[in-house]
């Protein structure tokens, strides 16, 4: 791409950018001050608009004025959640650490069948996990990618060795909000010291935590986890 076709995108999204931030400072818009609002032509106006409104995040009502399309709002609506799960996580995460010296992690749903850990508070053991935020990892064989897909046992937790980190023993349960899963929270250590007895102590902790945060979220959880002294750890590995 030449410097000056780079210089016309670029110019094309700030346009579009303004236009969208006009958008949504009203509840709904006429063209015309739309145009106005963002220093554009009319036409130019028009032109990204209508784009916008293709892609779902403008949408145009029979009159002509135009508001915040469907995929606008998802978007919103998904940031603030991740924001508000965030939030209430935050203690959480700081109880599993206080309880058992590991590593606590809360994760979400991420792009083509990854997950994205998006918190965490570090263990205070000298050897310890070590921050993965922002990392992408793969759902598939790993006991977090289990917990964000909801496939969890009645115990209410996926115990693992670390496929990734094969030292490492992964403990995780899904956070669920209304209608579907919200997250995972998630404790990693060395497996040296999480033996089955520990693993399932640490796992009814976690288990405990996100039940908790599933019912901040709004969603009815019929009974506690199961305080049973059975073991739930996984034969394969994987976190």
């Amino acid at each position: 791409m030449t410097e000056t076709a780079s210089s016309a995108s670029t110019r094309t999204v700030d346009r579009a950018l303004a236009l969208l931030a006009e958008v949504c400072a009203e509840e709904s818009i006429s063209l015309s001050e739309c145009a106005r609002r963002a220093g554009l032509p009319p036409s130019t106006a028009l032109r990204l608009l209508r784009t916008l409104e293709s892609s779902g995040f403008v949408a145009r009502d029979t009159d002509g004025w135009f508001g915040a399309g469907p995929r606008l709002i998802q978007l919103g609506a998904s940031a603030i959640g991740r924001q508000t799960l965030i939030r209430i996580a935050d203690p959480a995460l700081n109880r599993i650490v206080a309880a058992t010296g590991e590593s606590a992690y809360l994760s979400i749903a991420g792009p083509n069948n990854t997950g994205i850990y998006v918190a965490m508070i570090e263990g205070t053991h000298a050897v310890r996990h070590t921050s993965w935020i922002g990392r992408a990892i793969p759902l598939e064989n790993l006991a977090v990618g289990r917990a964000l897909q909801n496939i969890v046992p009645t115990e209410g937790y996926v115990a693992q060795r670390d496929r990734l980190e094969p030292d490492v023993t992964a403990i995780a349960a899904t956070i669920r909000r209304p209608g579907g899963v919200a997250g995972a929270i998630s404790l990693l250590g060395p497996t040296y010291r999480i033996d089955d007895e520990t693993m399932h102590r640490y796992g009814q902790l976690v288990a405990y935590e996100a039940q908790d945060l599933s019912r901040q979220l709004g969603t009815t959880i019929p009974a506690a986890p199961t305080q049973s002294s059975s073991s739930t750890t996984e034969q394969e590995t994987g976190t």
